[in-house]
């Protein structure tokens, strides 16, 4: 197999506002590996149109491809997730939370 570089490993999405389907090119191994696992698990909407040993061509409908905006924390949330974190790591009270002493 070819080694390619990262500028090398590109995802390229193709849809037209005729069609209600998208095409994804890709040789980016990890949006294979995500593709490959939406194609196992929803065979009827996901569909594998060609590969090589270097690249995949994906089917899907184009409604699948979206957009969303930056999700934004406010600093009392990243507060509140460092400290639930926090005790996590230090073994925190999860125990007591679910009251078994002996399980999780």
């Amino acid at each position: 197999m070819t080694k390619l570089t990262k500028y090398e490993m590109e995802t390229i999405v193709n849809y037209n506002a005729a069609e209600q389907t998208a095409i994804v090119y890709t040789r980016d191994k990890a949006v294979m590996r995500k593709l490959d696992r939406l194609v196992e698990a929803y065979p009827e909407s996901y569909r594998l149109v060609d590969q090589t040993d270097i690249d995949k061509t994906y089917s899907m409908p184009k409604s699948y491809v979206n957009y969303r905006k930056p999700r934004t924390v406010s600093a009392e949330q990243r507060e509140q997730a460092r400290l639930r974190m926090a005790q996590i790591n230090s073994g925190g009270n999860c125990r007591k939370e679910f009251g078994d002493s002996d399980t999780i």
